[in-house]
């Protein structure tokens, strides 16, 4: 009988690790990654029936890889494990179609049972964060992460820039001239109102886009 098959996306390699310890006797791990861009390669090639997420990782951050991943294989089940404790956060990456959401200092057995139950079509929120997710729904019901009015690439050439590679770095792994770079980071900082890079850091990490690491 084929077992589960899971992919891990983490930049911490001993957190990888340890999740993989935690997860084979019961999963087969068909691989993990360091980064956004490397998941949505790998879930095409492996073919996850799960994919367990941290938010912060380089190159595309754990939500927008989400985004893209559920475009594409909007079957798989996706947790997210993260040090992000905003409700609001929280709640977008269940918005976007996660089935979970665990904080990294949560539990072991919390975990398989967040992977249990979301094989079996459930979700989960850890309740360290569930009451304040609750409780930011109740003071502005209407909320909505102010980064959402940008494009996907748009997101993906401000998560790089904020995390410091230059315009033709960003246009080597884009694929695209540093032009185009040059005329996104433009349209950015014109709709977002914001005149310097310092204030373009400063939203990314807000926005939990780039981590603050």
């Amino acid at each position: 009988m084929k077992r589960t098959g899971i992919v891990i996306a983490d930049d911490h390699t001993m957190m990888c690790a340890g999740l993989k310890r935690l997860l084979e006797p019961e999963y087969e791990v068909l691989g993990t990654v360091a980064d956004g861009r490397a998941l949505m390669k790998a879930a095409a090639e492996l073919k996850p029936d799960l994919v367990l997420v941290d938010i912060g990782m380089p190159l595309l951050n754990g939500l927008d890889a989400v985004r893209e991943l559920k475009k594409v294989m909007p079957t798989v089940k996706v947790i997210f494990l993260t040090m992000d404790s905003d409700p609001d956060i929280a709640s977008e990456a269940l918005r976007i179609g996660a089935a979970g959401y665990l904080l990294k200092n949560s539990e072991e057995a919390e975990l398989l049972q967040a992977v249990r139950g979301a094989l079996r079509g459930m979700s989960y929120v850890t309740p360290k964060i569930r009451k304040a997710m609750e409780e930011s729904f109740i003071r502005n019901p209407k909320s909505l992460t102010q980064s959402r009015q940008l494009s996907d690439r748009q997101r993906e050439v401000l998560q790089m820039l904020a995390e410091g590679r230059s315009m033709k770095e960003v246009a080597d792994i884009l694929a695209i001239s540093v032009r185009t770079v040059k005329f996104h980071k433009y349209r950015i900082m014109e709709d977002l109102g914001i005149s310097t890079n310092a204030e373009l850091v400063h939203y990314a990490i807000k926005h939990s886009i780039v981590s603050p690491r």
